[in-house]
């Protein structure tokens, strides 16, 4: 039998017999290894790990700490739900079944027009963790075209002969653990018994393919664990989750609303919000003014013709708010989706000279891009919203220091706002399909290798994702984990080799000749509604000091403190110190109450000692009381903490 070579992740080389599979690598390495794995990266692919491998081989063995073998045991997950449906639900029909980032789905159109509901989960969920532990091995088979199409209309199953349609033989596979098959290019783990925890979340409706105009199908949410102790876990934290959801505090804290008669997915900043991202966007205009940016402002809309330059017309323009014809014949407008075309043209509004660059525009500009309404979702996903938009139009010289120096504001923001967990993904081209990309591949080749590289001599932690780039280039992008662990795409970083020569943008070299400058789109926030849902639910509502809309809260005890509350009061405005005073006839008690609710880092009591001595007392949220003190005592106490928190303000 014929030798290969397979190479660990610690680039150590190991001989087997061709033919080996990754479960056999684990055991040869130890017992523990073989028991953990999900699956197996070969060469950079996910495979199954029972499945052969015949070449000499790079290998990267799969646990539940790897995301691919989360991503695996999901989508074997996804087919034990379907194996329990065809047992409950004889006649079921299947359309997707993938992994998500926390779990899996899968549509089905149940038989005989029935509806599924929550109460039908304890059910579905003792049937699956009945399969699971017959250990059922999931089976991978090459099968024809033919074969295929015979297979599923002999079921019935039009949803899966449809998905044939775009495959050609070399390309199918089934896979099949116990009594159930299905068409899936796989990978799965070795068996059914790795599921020991199941918890079925949510049922909804989901349209065939993401088309309105066919049949709605039943989508039903589930994840798996292969501990009960995880589960449990994964609810508490859900639970938690709940607490801290943005929608929630934004209507507690008075920060947002949304209004139907406005619009869909349209946020209404209230003035508590408004003074939160105020605050942010000062932050970030003194840090780029230190930088070197130079602030504009572009309008809301733009010619149709400025997106057809751009490109956005060709690849967006579908999905984007309509064209708006005026009363002059065959004059259109789009409401801005993109700030970029516009910062173009302000480059080219006079002749540049290399000297002049790096050219830095910096804008908080508000765009408006057309989402489906089932995906709106609080300030995560609306249909108008403001991006803290940079273009920065450099020689290609510069392109790698300018990149670095983003980078940096990108960390000064996160480490400002208490966001200390992050990986920076550089994303790339779907090598497999670069008709959906604009631009000569030397230039992308050329941008993909020199984000990486300046992301490494940065030393983050970076992961490549194929397939994720701009339409127009590669970028790096920021993801976040919150105080939950939960992983949020904040700061993104773009190189853009393709704009600059779609509207013929150039400068005078030091050989005075003409050349067309390279672009670089950032975003330290990404936007300020999603930087700001990720921020509240990060720190359940309770911002910085420097941050927050109302610092201090000025509690009398009775009205007749009053005039002693506006006099505290007064001298704290004077200091830049944001609050309120309750002259509210309510006890004191309700009023700490009120604004511990309120989650005010401060509250200053004032009763007849505080009156009579000179002095304030002070209350700390979530903490309790600090005791009684000057004011010039609690105003230093103050500005040290928010000096120590953010040396901006």
């Amino acid at each position: 039998m014929s030798i290969i070579h397979i190479t660990l992740p610690d680039g150590s080389r190991r001989e087997y017999p061709q033919g080996v599979t990754g479960l056999a690598i684990a055991q040869s390495i130890s017992e523990g290894l073989m028991r953990n794995v999900l699956a197996a990266e070969v060469n950079g692919e996910i495979w199954d790990a029972t499945r052969p491998i015949a070449t000499d081989a790079q290998i990267k063995l799969l646990t539940w700490n790897d995301t691919g073998g989360k991503s695996t045991f999901w989508h074997s997950s996804a087919h034990l739900l379907a194996e329990a449906l065809e047992v409950l639900y004889p006649g079921v029909k299947f359309g997707i079944g993938p992994a998500i980032e926390n779990g899996f789905y899968y549509d089905v159109e149940l038989p005989n027009g029935q509806v599924l509901s929550q109460d039908d989960f304890p059910a579905i969920e003792q049937k699956m963790l009945e399969l699971a532990r017959l250990k059922s091995e999931y089976n991978r088979q090459e099968v024809s075209k033919a074969e295929a199409i015979a297979y599923f209309t002999q079921k019935g199953d039009e949803y899966k002969l449809e998905l044939l349609e775009g495959l050609q033989d070399g390309d199918i596979t089934f896979y099949q653990q116990g009594n159930f098959t299905d068409l899936c290019k796989g990978p799965h783990i070795p068996n059914t018994g790795f599921i020991k925890a199941v918890k079925l979340m949510n049922v909804a409706g989901a349209y065939w393919r993401g088309d309105v105009t066919r049949k709605q199908l039943t989508r039903i949410y589930g994840i798996t664990f292969q501990k009960d102790k995880d589960l449990k876990d994964y609810l508490t934290l859900l639970e938690e989750a709940k607490k801290r959801d943005h929608r929630k505090l934004g209507k507690e804290l008075e920060l947002f609303t949304f209004s139907e008669n406005v619009g869909m997915g349209l946020p209404l900043w209230l003035p508590k919000g408004t003074l939160l991202r105020e605050r942010l966007e000062n932050f970030l205009r003194k840090a780029q003014l230190k930088a070197g940016y130079s602030p504009v402002v572009t309008p809301h809309i733009g010619s149709k013709r400025l997106y057809e330059i751009s490109g956005h017309w060709e690849k967006y323009g579908q999905d984007s708010f309509q064209p708006i014809q005026t009363p002059e014949e065959g004059e259109l407008f789009l409401l801005k989706p993109m700030n970029c075309p516009h910062h173009c043209e302000i480059y080219k509004s006079k002749p540049r000279s290399y000297k002049d660059l790096p050219l830095r525009l910096a804008e908080f500009g508000t765009v408006y891009r057309y989402e489906q309404s089932g995906e709106l979702h609080g300030l995560t996903r609306v249909r108008g919203f403001t991006q803290d938009d940079s273009h920065i139009f450099c020689r290609t010289d510069q392109v790698k220091d300018e990149f670095g120096k983003v980078i940096d504001l990108v960390l000064y923001v996160f480490q400002s706002l208490g966001f200390e967990d992050y990986t920076a993904q550089v994303s790339i081209r779907d090598k497999s399909d670069l008709t959906k990309y604009l631009g000569d591949p030397a230039d992308w080749d050329k941008a993909e290798q020199g984000i990486e590289e300046v992301a490494r001599e940065k030393g983050l932690n970076i992961v490549i994702e194929e397939g994720e780039a701009a339409f127009y280039g590669p970028k790096l992008d920021f993801m976040v984990k919150d105080a939950l662990g939960r992983k949020w795409q904040l700061g993104t970083v773009q190189v853009d080799y393709q704009l600059p020569k779609r509207f013929e943008l150039e400068y005078i070299g030091a050989d005075n000749q003409r050349h067309c400058p390279v672009m670089i789109h950032r975003a330290p926030f990404g936007s300020l509604e999603r930087f700001i849902a990720v921020l509240t639910e990060h720190c359940a509502g309770n911002f910085p000091l420097w941050l927050a809309p109302e610092q201090i809260a000025v509690l009398p005890i009775s009205e007749k403190y009053h005039d002693y509350a506006k006099q505290i009061f007064r001298e704290m405005e004077m200091e830049d110190i944001r609050g309120f005073i309750d002259e509210r006839d309510e006890k004191i008690q309700r009023k700490i109450r009120d604004a511990e609710v309120k989650k005010v880092p401060y509250m200053v009591i004032l009763g007849d000692k505080e009156q009579t001595e000179g002095k304030v007392a002070i209350r700390k949220h979530g903490e309790g009381d600090l005791g009684s003190m000057a004011l010039a005592e609690f105003i230093h106490l103050f500005k040290q903490q928010i000096k120590t928190v953010a040396d901006f303000v």
